[in-house]
């Protein structure tokens, strides 16, 4: 048990107290005034300790508070019911309420029930355990997704903590801008763009520009993973760019963002560094300062999963050490 935020002793307080006038023969009051404490405080510490076992007194432990619990409590719902309610709960997984009806007791009742049972929420499945991979060379497998970043006249609250807006912001409202980014698994290289939709024309060629981006820094493509979305699953034209281009298009099951999890972190990354790490005048300050984040992304900013060192350093001869 916690001490009491108002109390003045705490167990260390409460033996020496007790050895006051146990064992040094102080009285009650006088015990008492050394300690700032009222005589019936140091009564009551005085019969706890007299009233412990050998074993309490040794671990110290009767100087620690109890619980405010009582001892008795003859209103209690019986046992039985409390049984029907927590096998009600795990047969059927029905709320209170629902139970109430079955239980014949009121659903404030079988709330009570199920949380001293510890069964008030549905236990959490199971994690599947993290599976990490790497494909060995760059290349082997590019990441592709797409994350909107709201145009804005001014800073929001995001970057100034103020929420307040006017009827003539938000019916002003600009839209957003898309960020196409490519992550290459092996080396976390980046190609991105920030372009003003996510249709499927729109895919494709920006696909198109980043397999060519990829293939001038000396990586050819052989898969690429996506999520399940309409304009990259059932995009025709960029079918056909990804045959001409022998690339394998892999999409990723749904509610697994963690398939794509590289460039789904990249993005958070991003988000932080990039679009709330400086506060800018408006979004059109914000995009210019893109190309200067992304190169210095890939070719100075240490990363984690490559031992402190930029995604340029993983790539077929990038930083032209071998010239």
């Amino acid at each position: 048990m916690g001490q009491h935020v108002r109390g003045k002793l705490g167990p260390a307080g409460r033996m020496e107290l007790v050895r006051l006038i146990v064992e040094d023969g102080c009285s009650e009051r006088g015990a008492a005034a050394s300690f700032s404490v009222s005589p019936a405080t140091a009564h009551h510490w005085k019969h706890r300790f007299l009233g412990a076992t050998e074993q309490e007194r040794l671990d110290g432990c009767w100087a620690l508070d109890r619980s405010s619990r009582p001892h008795r409590s003859p209103n209690r719902t019986p046992v039985d019911i409390e049984l029907r309610v927590c096998e009600e709960r795990r047969r059927t997984g029905w709320g209170p309420r629902l139970i109430a009806g079955q239980a014949g007791v009121a659903h404030s009742t079988v709330h009570a029930i199920l949380r001293r049972h510890g069964l008030s929420r549905a236990p959490k499945p199971e994690r599947e355990q993290t599976r990490r991979y790497e494909w060995p060379c760059p290349g082997d497998l590019l990441h592709m997704d797409i994350k909107r970043y709201p145009r804005f006249r001014r800073p929001g609250h995001g970057i100034t903590g103020d929420r307040r807006r006017s009827t003539k912001d938000w019916a002003r409202r600009l839209g957003h801008d898309y960020f196409h980014a490519v992550v290459d698994d092996h080396s976390r290289l980046v190609y991105g763009e920030l372009l003003t939709d996510e249709k499927a024309d729109t895919i494709t060629a920006f696909t198109e520009r980043a397999l060519a981006w990829f293939q001038a820094h000396g990586i050819t493509a052989k898969r690429l993973m996506t999520d399940g979305a309409w304009a990259y699953r059932r995009n025709k034209t960029l079918r056909e760019l990804l045959v001409l281009h022998q690339v394998t298009h892999i999409v990723t099951p749904p509610y697994t963002p963690r398939w794509n999890g590289k460039v789904e972190r990249f993005h958070q990354t991003m988000e932080r560094e990039w679009a709330k790490g400086v506060r800018y005048k408006n979004s059109t300050a914000r995009n210019r300062a893109l190309p200067h984040w992304l190169d210095y992304y890939n070719t100075r900013r240490p990363h984690s999963a490559l031992g402190g060192k930029p995604p340029t350093t993983r790539a077929h001869n990038l930083p032209r050490q071998d010239n």
